[in-house]
């Protein structure tokens, strides 16, 4: 059998048909043959695979793709509301609603002892000002360097209206600083003195022993002393503090109280601690004392188991003497009269009120100094005459009263010797 010129081989030579399949077939059997998968025919092992489609999907997972819309929604809403607040800052920036215009703007609340105008004073800055560009911290600061101010507060409130809140300190005693009495609080403050004319008066002793060039801490540390001196004193409805008019403070170690009662003022020293059992002591011998000494001016009690009576005969160390106004205002502020006696300064003289001079009274006046002088030179003349009648009997009653104070000197006073406790001498 010859070969065939092709060098390729047909199918129907490979896999000669059958008889049943060259046979052709019937018109059902073609029918249910459409019916059967196309995939299931025989492939030939010389014939390419069918490659598989696959099914086109976006070029994002759609869960990003969800992420990424409600962002640009949030951008796009924030940018909204950027640009709304920002016209709106600029509204309130430039619109005259937004301005203080007057003092009736700021309100004040809590003051007792502060006047509305220290207030109005530090706030005047802001008068015409925007309500949103006043310094809120800056303006509270300065409230509380007032001395009465204990601390402020500033709240702003739209649309121009300003509230400051003050709280004001506590005084618990008089000060003697210098020449002038003020206000102290517990921790060391010092405040001035209510106006002249106010109503309030308080009942408080005086403090010696303060400056105002000191540290506030030093005072803070005076005042621990005294807040317990008073503590003590107070103790179980005694009010023992009510009978001081002075409280020295200069020595922590010895702390000196003015106490005062039907019979007089006298100075106890109640040393650094134990207020009250000295104290005590004080109260319960001061009458046997009057009645033991002429005079009763300081008590020593600082000592275990004896007192000494009048231990200070030079007396208390003077303070610079206070001017009548200012003495005036701490009379009226409620200073005990006891804590100014050795204190206080004369009363000036009120000048005598003048009337509209005319040229008649100016001549008037000229004619009165005439006679003046002549009368002084009569009266220079008749001192002279007296001085020489008198010189030679005045040598002789030099004499006389040289020798007679001679005599008549007495020794000064010491102070009593110790006294033990619990005994009388």
């Amino acid at each position: 059998m010859a070969r065939k010129a092709s060098s390729t081989i047909s199918q129907e030579e490979l896999y000669p048909l059958s008889v049943e399949t060259a046979r052709p077939a019937p018109a059902d059997a073609l029918d249910d043959a459409r019916l059967l998968d196309l995939d299931v025919d025989e492939e030939s092992p010389f014939l390419r695979g069918q490659k598989r489609v696959s099914v086109r999907r976006g070029a994002l997972p759609r869960k990003t793709a969800t992420r990424l819309s409600w962002a640009l929604l949030a951008a796009t809403i924030l940018v909204i509301t950027g640009f709304a607040i920002g016209a709106l800052y600029r509204y309130g920036e430039h619109s005259w609603r937004f301005r203080v215009e007057s003092s009736d703007e700021i309100e004040v609340s809590g003051l007792s002892n502060v006047n509305r105008s220290q207030v109005i004073e530090v706030m005047g800055e802001d008068i015409g000002r925007n309500i949103f560009f006043v310094p809120l911290d800056q303006r509270q600061k300065q409230l509380e360097q007032i001395p009465w101010v204990e601390s402020a507060s500033v709240m702003r409130f739209v649309p121009n209206r300003l509230k400051i809140e003050i709280h004001e300190r506590t005084p618990v005693a008089f000060a003697r600083v210098g020449s002038k009495i003020l206000l102290i609080d517990p921790t060391g403050a010092l405040m001035d003195l209510p106006v002249f004319g106010s109503k309030r008066k308080f009942s408080f002793p005086v403090i010696l022993g303060m400056n105002l060039n000191e540290p506030s801490s030093t005072r803070a540390a005076r005042m621990k002393i005294y807040n317990d001196l008073v503590k003590e004193l107070d103790e179980g409805g005694t009010r023992y503090s009510q009978n001081l008019s002075e409280v020295d403070l200069s020595d922590s170690e010895d702390v000196k109280v003015l106490a005062t009662d039907p019979g007089g003022e006298v100075l106890v020293h109640l040393g650094s601690s134990d207020f009250i059992e000295r104290f005590k002591i004080y109260v319960s011998h001061v009458r046997e004392w009057r009645q033991q000494f002429a005079r009763l001016d300081s008590v020593d009690l600082r000592y275990e188991h004896q007192i000494v009576v009048n231990p200070d005969l030079a007396g208390p160390v003077k303070e610079p003497p206070m001017s009548y106004a200012a003495t005036k205002a701490a009379m009226a502020a409620g200073v005990k009269q006891a804590a100014l006696v050795s204190h206080s300064a004369p009363v000036p003289k009120v000048p005598a009120t003048t009337a509209p001079v005319s040229p008649q009274s100016v001549a008037a006046k000229k004619k009165i100094a005439k006679v003046r002088r002549r009368k002084a030179v009569i009266k220079k003349a008749s001192a002279t005459t007296k001085l020489q009648t008198t010189s030679n009997t005045q040598s002789n009653k030099q004499n006389q009263t040289s020798a007679s104070a001679a005599t008549s000197v007495k020794p000064a006073s010491k102070p009593s010797p110790a006294i033990p406790k619990g005994q009388d001498q």
